[in-house]
């Protein structure tokens, strides 16, 4: 073996034998290195634990069923009678009512987004009484349908002790339709009209109460 050869076969040595004297170190960092990863993940779970108000997010549902409305035909009827014509979306004093012209959203025709802006059932009902084409039908409010809330008591902070009553507190229909009835909320679903003031004031995220929209809830087609 020529001299220029000796070196480089040294440090061939010395990088292999320092392999061998890391090798178990290296192994005995791998369990350490797990431990810190579940514990990075227990804490992760009990600062959401520790905020009652915020749940481990979950995925994000797809959109099926989109929230007409008031006094919205059924929502056949709807799609095929509707003139897009926008005008109930001009006369919303709450500036609820949205049209995505494109089709993503609502399919073109009037929806409520109520996480945005519920329906808060103002003096008037202007949207009924200015639909051209009566997409839009002219009803009491009390007989206003356009879904219906549901209280998921495993989100909800009542579960966990504090006492909010925000949903019940801020329903334009009061009582007869939310209430509290053994310290649990309770939706009268005569009376509810859906529309969504108390999905949109509920603090907690995932959403306690939601609207399940009146298409949802008699099972039609989504067209």
């Amino acid at each position: 073996m020529s001299d220029d050869q000796k070196p480089i076969d040294r440090r061939r040595f010395f990088r292999q034998g320092l392999r061998e004297l890391l090798k178990p170190l290296a192994q005995a960092a791998e369990p350490l290195n797990e431990v810190v990863r579940q514990l990075n993940q227990l804490d992760k779970f009990g600062s959401a634990a520790a905020d009652p108000y915020h749940s481990p997010a979950a995925p994000l549902p797809v959109q099926e069923h989109w929230h007409r409305p008031p006094g919205a035909l059924p929502e056949k009827q709807f799609m095929e009678t509707c003139s897009r014509c926008g005008q109930c979306e001009r006369v919303c004093p709450a500036q609820c009512i949205r049209i995505d012209h494109s089709g993503r959203r609502g399919n073109g025709v009037p929806f409520i987004d109520v996480d945005a802006m519920p329906c808060v059932l103002c003096d008037g009902l202007a949207c009924m009484q200015m639909c051209p084409s009566g997409a839009l039908r002219k009803t009491p409010i009390e007989e206003i349908d356009m879904g219906t809330a549901v209280w998921n008591e495993h989100l909800c902070v009542r579960s966990r002790g504090v006492e909010c009553t925000i949903c019940i507190d801020n329903c334009p229909i009061g009582t007869d339709a939310l209430s509290l009835q053994d310290n649990r909320v309770h939706v009268n679903e005569d009376h509810c009209t859906g529309c969504g003031v108390c999905q949109n004031k509920c603090p907690t995220n995932p959403k306690s109460i939601v609207v399940m929209v009146k298409s949802a809830r008699l099972g039609e087609a989504e067209l």
